[in-house]
């Protein structure tokens, strides 16, 4: 049983205070051997800030560290690698120019007389690679590899260091399904191995498939720590929030009606995308599935007007058009949310009132000069409707948390007057009470006659929000269901090649 396993990590009554906020209040966290430990919050919770405690990056102001029995001051981030505690961070840090064995081994190399080993070190790589049942090998360049595979290499890392304790934050957030599972079976062996897994996930079902026990913070608190099995998604919201959620999926009802606002035929980009064919009603949310690489996204930019398309047509309203630019497409009313809402949805550097209005400066113009008067209005209006926070039209965009980034991204496409938004991957990377804001703002949307087209990863978004929902792989659809009645077996089963004939 999970309880008889021995504590290898006791994070003690930690606190963290940084300028003006207080991040972590008197916390403690249990590892033991050979367990999956879920820790959980919403962004803002605390669960960085402890485990930059745990890794040495950071140095608690108050507690202490118990590790494998022993109170330890953990020096900086090489310590905690020598003593066995080990973190894969979102946003990873490799060396994409270099290969995956010196990626792997990096600043531990094998060394004879002061030169590299690389045949010794690349026999080391291999066996780990083999024991991970990684698709790749040691000398391949880790920039030609997929995120998916990147984290592969990181967790190798971690293994070739003999960690005792892994942490893994937010591991699954660019991984397609059949990515994620194998990351599953190789947590799967970690744990089989005796070592400790902190799994930090904004995907409250993943937990419920590998945790063992879960931990919850919010604001800076320990709010509990249950064994999975004590737990359901509805009780963890509810311990995350601070408040009852009812209905965590805002998108209950069908708006949709019989007028079709955007039909696509045979739309086909070489190589990419092949005779896509879909259409769009007025009040509806068709989601679009599938695993990475299944060319949703690509169809999107070109019905978006971001990139070319060999042939196919595109209708909107009934009206053949032929849009040759973003620019074409937001004066057509149709508005894109891309994946990449940092890199592409704001200009970080700007303010808010500015990344609101920067696409619908020309109704705010008058003999070329911007009458801010409006512009200010404009800003307030969807910083008060979106509850934008902090509700400041001054504050640059890039300081904002993911949830009010979106926000931000979506004022933009509402000021336009977008009567077709596509939203993709609506909420990656945002803490459960973000999700269930932007969901809320989704629902509005089409209910107040809008239409939304839904690129999503995540299974439980695709079923709980889509009225139908399209499944692509490899460039063409292989499957179209009603959003009501669908399945997580059935979106998967078209997800990876299946069709009405081969079931």
């Amino acid at each position: 049983m999970n309880e008889n396993r021995e504590v290898i990590l006791h994070l003690k009554n930690i606190s963290k205070s940084f300028p003006g906020v207080k991040a972590l209040r008197n916390v403690s966290l249990e590892v033991r051997k050979g367990e999956v430990h879920a820790l959980v919050g919403e962004n803002g919770a605390g669960k960085s800030t402890l485990l930059n405690i745990m890794k040495g990056i950071y140095t608690a102001d108050e507690g202490e560290i118990i590790y494998e029995d022993h109170p330890v001051t953990i020096k900086g981030s090489g310590h905690a690698s020598e003593i066995g505690i080990n973190m894969v961070h979102q946003e990873l840090n490799m060396v994409p120019e270099l290969t995956v064995g010196q990626n792997i081994l990096l600043g531990n190399e094998p060394v004879n007389v002061g030169i590299i080993n690389y045949k010794t070190l690349y026999e080391k790589c291999e066996r780990i690679l083999e024991e991970l049942g990684c698709p790749f090998g040691a000398a391949e360049k880790l920039g030609n590899l997929s995120v998916a595979n990147m984290q592969m290499t990181a967790i190798a890392r971690c293994l070739m260091r003999n960690s005792k304790v892994v942490a893994l934050d937010e591991p699954t957030a660019s991984l397609s399904e059949v990515e994620i599972q194998h990351l599953f079976t190789i947590i799967k062996k970690l744990k089989e191995a005796g070592t400790a897994v902190i799994y930090v996930s904004h995907r409250l079902e993943e937990l419920f498939k590998i945790a063992d026990r879960v931990t919850v913070f919010r604001d800076g608190e320990h709010i509990a720590t249950k064994n999975i099995g004590e737990v359901t998604r509805n009780s963890l919201v509810e311990l995350m929030v601070g408040r009852s959620v009812s209905e965590y999926m805002a998108h209950s009802k069908d708006y949709s009606t019989d007028e079709e606002v955007l039909r696509v035929e045979n739309l086909t980009s070489k190589g990419v995308f092949e005779n896509v064919s879909f259409s769009l009603k007025r009040g509806e949310i068709l989601g679009f599935s599938g695993l990475v690489g299944a060319g949703r996204t690509d169809v999107m930019r070109a019905v978006f007007g971001a990139d070319k398309y060999d042939s196919g047509e595109i209708f909107l309203n009934g009206q053949k058009t032929d849009i040759k630019s973003c620019e074409e497409a937001v004066k057509a009313g149709i508005a894109l949310l891309p994946e990449e809402r940092k890199a592409q949805g704001f200009i970080g550097g700007m303010s808010n009132s500015m990344n609101i209005n920067i696409s619908s400066l020309g109704k705010f113009m008058k003999a070329g000069v911007i009458n801010y008067r409006k512009t200010g209005a404009n800003t307030d209006h969807y910083i008060k409707e979106l509850k934008i926070t902090p509700p400041n039209p001054a504050v640059h965009t890039n300081n904002l948390s993911g949830g009010n980034q979106q926000k931000i991204v979506l004022a933009k496409w509402m000021s336009v007057n977008s009567q077709i938004i596509i939203f993709d991957e609506p909420t990656r990377g945002l803490d459960i009470g973000a999700k269930s804001e932007i969901y809320r703002l989704m629902d509005d949307f089409v209910k107040q006659g809008g239409s939304i087209i839904m690129v999503s990863s995540e299974l439980p978004e695709i079923l709980g929000m889509s009225d139908r929902i399209i499944v692509m792989y490899e460039g063409r659809i292989t499957g179209v269901l009603n959003g009501r009645g669908a399945a997580e077996a059935d979106v998967l089963h078209y997800a990876m090649g299946g069709d009405e004939t081969n079931e």
